[in-house]
């Protein structure tokens, strides 16, 4: 399968054919050292403490979203420290999302600014969370809240770790997916009814959409904003749930309420909203939320990074490929949209 170039502060490649273990051992051979930092999870079935010697430390990072801490953020540090990693070293993160997220983050931080490189092992990790070099950590007031753009020198997909993917991530991983369907390339929609048999080729799309997104606009003036389609909803979600939600199961709430918020503004088409519940469904993904959670969501969504001036920003949908900015909506119209989806 081809590589994809993305172009953001620098350019690098998203190479989807080389075996992971082949491409830690080109990187570690052109490095003095490197810190390999991989989900708790992965460590057994990857055998990644093999690589362990005076050149590579192994890190374990907690599982999810508990690892992009400010107190693991503080472990990371004392371990670049302790280990002596110079700018002339690189960080390799082995993970979901939540992890590559970590790594790029200390990656940014360390020296101003050090090397990585990310190998999304979940689904969500591979369309989303590795591509674009939005690194960061969650903080008491929201997800994200923290963090650095800082591209990797390279992503690594290897698909077969999809293989042992537990079947609840491989469902929150499709919302990802799905969002790239609705906002940019239909076939992703068409595929994804198969997406078993289809997943190659579903991969390599969705990191197309992203990657051609992130080449014009990296630091999210504006353009790149339309991948947040569902997320700022979703967002507020996963906080409320203290992250117990899967990221792509919070997501996919937000992405019925955006397309019912799309809906009550009088621009998408009921099949269209239809669609997205259809969509979201066959992989058993929630479509609604708590009634009386409204008010704790506002209060949320006001911290939302897209925010201006405290006036609520969404990202919403025209029709399949037509993305919108939605920024003078009322509170009526949240009510009513949130009205849609709630149970």
């Amino acid at each position: 399968m081809k590589s994809i170039l993305v172009k953001a502060e620098r350019e690098y490649q998203v190479a989807f054919d080389t075996p992971w273990r082949d491409a830690i051992s080109e990187i570690i051979s052109k490095h003095d050292k490197v810190l390999i930092l991989v989900s708790e999870n992965l460590l057994a079935l990857t055998w990644v403490n093999e690589y362990s010697s005076p050149k590579v430390k192994v890190v374990t990072a907690p599982d999810g979203e508990s690892g992009k801490s400010e107190e693991f953020l503080m472990q990371m540090w004392s371990e670049c420290a302790d280990f002596g990693l110079t700018r002339s070293d690189c960080i390799v993160a082995i993970g979901g999302g939540a992890t590559t997220d970590l790594g790029g983050f200390v990656a940014a931080t360390w020296l101003r600014g050090i090397s990585w490189h990310a190998f999304p092992t979940s689904l969500a990790g591979m369309v989303d969370a590795a591509i674009g070099g939005k690194t960061g950590i969650n903080s008491p007031s929201g997800k994200n809240l923290i963090g650095a753009f800082h591209s990797p020198d390279s992503v690594r997909i290897d698909i077969t770790f999809l293989s042992s993917l537990p079947d609840r991530d491989f469902r929150a991983g499709m919302a990802e997916v799905i969002k790239c369907g609705f906002i940019s390339d239909p076939e992703i929609l068409k595929l994804a009814l198969d997406a078993t048999s289809n997943i190659g080729e579903l991969v390599h799309r969705s990191v197309e959409v992203k990657a051609k997104v992130v080449s014009t606009d990296f630091k999210e003036s504006k353009q790149r904003e339309i991948l947040n389609y569902g997320h700022t909803l979703g967002h507020a979600v996963e906080k409320l749930e203290d992250y117990k939600l899967r990221h792509g199961e919070a997501i996919s709430i937000g992405l019925m309420f955006a397309a019912q918020l799309s809906s009550v503004r009088g621009e998408l088409d009921g099949e269209t909203v239809a669609r997205h519940k259809e969509l979201l469904e066959i992989f058993n993904l929630p479509t609604s939320y708590s009634k009386s959670a409204l008010p704790a969501l506002m209060d949320l969504m006001a911290s939302d990074k897209k925010s201006r001036g405290g006036q609520l920003r969404f990202i919403g949908l025209k029709g399949v490929g037509q993305p919108m900015w939605i920024e003078d909506v009322t509170s009526q119209q949240i009510a009513q949209a949130y009205e849609r989806i709630s149970q």
